[in-house]
């Protein structure tokens, strides 16, 4: 009986840690197997911590020696740091720069941004890498570890300003031009116009042309018309946009200007079709991060009030919590 009694710690630490790492796998990681990389990953790190301690709890009841017990803790030891020590160091660099934007929080889902040569706005971010639409709809996966060693700039949400820069000659005057590209950033819908001379060229003098834009979403399509209200409003002013070395070797009429017939009309945009089809990821996720920003507040307004009501009114408020954790936990199941 008493070899016996030795296999009795092991038989009853194996099937328990077993039975409990099962349990805690499927209650953070299958029963929300819909969970994106970014709510994934600390419930991975998770299981990974109470694995090596189940597997430390096994070890420390085996049937041997105390030397021996010792010996096998050791070398446990030794595997898992030698895993980390192998491991690449960008893994953990990036989770730390992920974990340290979490606290400056630079940008949230759905900003515009830019860092270095990549443009776009952000469609989800990751504890190890943060994903980026660009206009042309892909999706760009930078890793944190460039984000915090890289000027990133983030496009604020109250407002922004476009601008276009473009050459006039000398022969027209500058008093004449301001007012023009002021109007022509005025009908396209940008707020306080103002314009810029640029450059003195030596065959050109390069104007800039800027208004506030409030409604970032429609940044390109805010952007495309103001080049075409530029375009417009100068040909109706018989200013040509051409530069004056400009040198055509067909023959030409005598007085002959290049400036299209007018059809501004036509040519307008009215519907900011491109950010619906470019950034749709984009917008899906400050969607879904705005309506979990509502749903969190909401939670600690109703946990407040229910500390002063009385008890009726406490239940009501318990059934309302509930609904608006549930509905907090459904958003997070239903994230990308």
């Amino acid at each position: 009986m008493e070899p016996l009694k030795t296999f009795i710690p092991i038989a009853l630490t194996l099937p328990i840690a077993v039975a409990v790492l099962w349990w805690v796998n499927w209650f953070l990681l299958k029963r929300h197997s819909g969970l994106g990389s970014e709510r994934k990953f600390p419930r991975q790190l998770l299981m990974l911590g109470l694995s090596i301690a189940g597997i430390i709890a096994v070890a420390m009841a085996l049937p041997v020696g105390v030397s021996t017990r010792n010996q096998v803790i050791a070398f446990l030891g030794l595997v898992v740091s030698g895993i980390f020590a192998f491991s690449s160091t960008t893994v953990f660099a990036n989770l730390m720069a992920g974990l340290m934007m979490r606290t400056t929080r630079p940008f949230r889902a759905g900003d515009f941004i830019r860092v270095k040569d990549v443009f776009g706005r952000v469609s989800e971010r990751g504890l190890l890498d943060t994903e980026i639409q660009t206009e042309s709809r892909e999706l760009i996966a930078v890793p944190n570890t460039y984000l915090i060693t890289h000027p990133v700039s983030v496009i604020r949400s109250s407002g922004t300003i476009i601008s276009v820069s473009l050459s006039l000659g000398y022969d027209v005057h500058h008093a004449v031009v301001t007012p023009l590209l002021e109007k022509a950033a005025s009908e396209s819908g940008l707020k306080e116009p103002f314009v810029h001379i640029a450059e003195l060229g030596d065959f050109s003098i390069t104007y800039k042309v800027n208004g506030l834009l409030e409604d970032v979403k429609s940044l390109l399509t805010a952007r495309s018309n103001l080049f075409r209200h530029v375009l417009n409003t100068l040909h109706r002013a018989d200013i040509e946009i051409v530069s004056p070395n400009f040198m055509n070797q067909r023959p030409l009429k005598e007085n002959q200007v290049f400036i299209p017939d007018p059809m501004y009309q036509q040519s307008l945009s009215k519907d900011a079709k491109a950010e619906k089809i470019a950034f749709d990821k984009a917008e899906e996720a400050e969607q879904k991060e705005m309506q979990r920003i509502a749903v969190e507040k909401e939670i600690e307004a109703l946990e407040s009030a229910a500390v002063e009501a009385n008890e009726d009114q406490r239940k009501g408020i318990e059934e309302q919590l509930l609904e608006k954790r549930a509905l907090l936990e459904k958003l997070d199941i239903e994230e990308d």
